[in-house]
């Protein structure tokens, strides 16, 4: 994995970032909850560092996942997260 640093940051993450919005439901494109945790694994597995989710994602769902699915680890990692409308 290729890390790069984040803007004028001094962070150093992975140069892709796992998107976790499809994370929490069973509907449509979505994935469950233990479907997630799984693809979050193997994301670390191959070395991935930055994680981004939103409050709004299922209805909060996937931030509970993702804090998770990371836990222990948040001092290794980036996570970008964003504030919708509801």
């Amino acid at each position: 994995m290729e890390y790069v640093g984040l803007g004028k940051t001094g962070l150093k993450v992975s140069r892709i970032c796992l998107g976790c919005m499809s994370f929490g439901d069973e509907s449509g494109w979505m994935v469950t909850a233990a479907e997630g945790k799984k693809i979050i694994a193997r994301a670390l597995d191959l070395g991935i560092t930055f994680f981004d989710t939103a409050d709004v994602y299922s209805d909060g769902k996937t931030e509970k996942i993702v804090g998770n699915a990371l836990a222990g680890r948040r001092n290794d990692l980036v996570i970008a997260t964003k504030v919708g409308l509801q």
